[in-house]
């Protein structure tokens, strides 16, 4: 890996988490035509994770800090018995703003379990699905991209019409968490763009989404993360020192600017553009594999 691939793959992977465009796919397109794959990228691509959740500590230091004291205090009233788990549905509307967020948190991510299913031969899910990120082509990730992009465009359109910001509840949290499963098993799903667009379907206002979609991001990239690491020791993958930093470097950086952006853009509703740039992407990819297959 020469630091100037390990530059342009920190940009794209900072850019590309954040934005609602797809970080694994836009990696895989680009390792295709830059002649990349197979372990050492897997590994690279876990490096530049570390960048992206940096950024997201970076730009949400306060909140994330508050939830964890909160959480903190939340384990404390439920072990001295002033909650109970049997009954906290019957007590959710007594709980402040940020303990239900917490409560949301576990509910998106009970979806994830899905991955970690057996799915024969001593595999995963996960293990099944991360072929489509590591194999020579990017037909997969066509079609992914152009759901994202149907996604992302009704999702703008549902947030252009919203007279009346709904508060999330226990419904939208598992919708949301759905989204990310799907962003997180395929490539070319965007985790932010499809967390976000599922809020925005069910009515949740944009700040809140865009706070809830970024933090919810934490434990699912890490868990992902993990996994992914542990497969690149146990196949002995290797990278430079030099290039790796440079990398994740890179991809903080960029990853603290497309936060900014997507704020931004968010506020200006331009939201539906970038499904419109997926779908074009998502079509070139499936014309590139099917041009490529039939003159190889």
């Amino acid at each position: 890996m020469s630091y100037w691939k390990a530059i342009l793959l920190g940009l794209v992977q900072g850019l590309t988490e954040f934005l609602p465009i797809s970080s694994s796919g836009h990696l895989s397109v680009f390792q295709f035509f830059m002649g990349n794959s197979g372990d050492d990228v897997l590994l690279f691509n876990v490096l530049l994770h570390i960048g992206t959740l940096a950024a997201v500590f970076i730009c949400f230091r306060l909140t994330i800090w508050h939830l964890i004291l909160e959480a903190l205090a939340f384990l404390k009233d439920i072990f001295t018995g002033k909650y109970h788990i049997k009954t906290i549905r019957e007590d959710f509307q007594s709980l402040n703003d940020r303990r239900k967020m917490l409560v949301y948190f576990v509910v998106s991510c009970v979806p994830l379990l899905f991955m970690l299913l057996p799915a024969g031969g001593g595999l995963s899910v996960m293990d099944k699905l991360s072929v489509f990120s590591t194999d020579k082509s990017i037909l997969a990730e066509g079609f992914c991209f152009l759901l994202t992009g149907v996604v992302l465009v009704l999702g703008s359109i549902r947030a252009q019409r919203i007279r009346r910001y709904r508060k999330m509840d226990f419904f939208s949290a598992f919708t949301v968490g759905v989204a990310q499963l799907f962003a997180a098993a395929l490539p070319g799903v965007s985790r932010s763009g499809s967390t976000i667009s599922a809020g925005l379907l069910c009515g949740v206002s944009k700040n809140y989404m865009v706070q809830y979609s970024f933090i919810l991001g934490i434990p699912a990239i890490l868990a992902a993360n993990l996994s992914e690491l542990k497969d690149a020791v146990e196949m002995g993958s290797t990278l430079s020192v030099g290039p790796a930093i440079v990398g994740i470097l890179t991809a903080a950086v960029s990853g603290i600017a497309a936060i900014v952006l997507l704020r931004w853009i968010l506020k200006k509703d331009l939201f539906r553009y970038f499904g419109y740039y997926c779908a074009a992407l998502g079509v070139f990819c499936i014309g590139t594999t099917i041009v490529t297959s039939l003159t190889a």
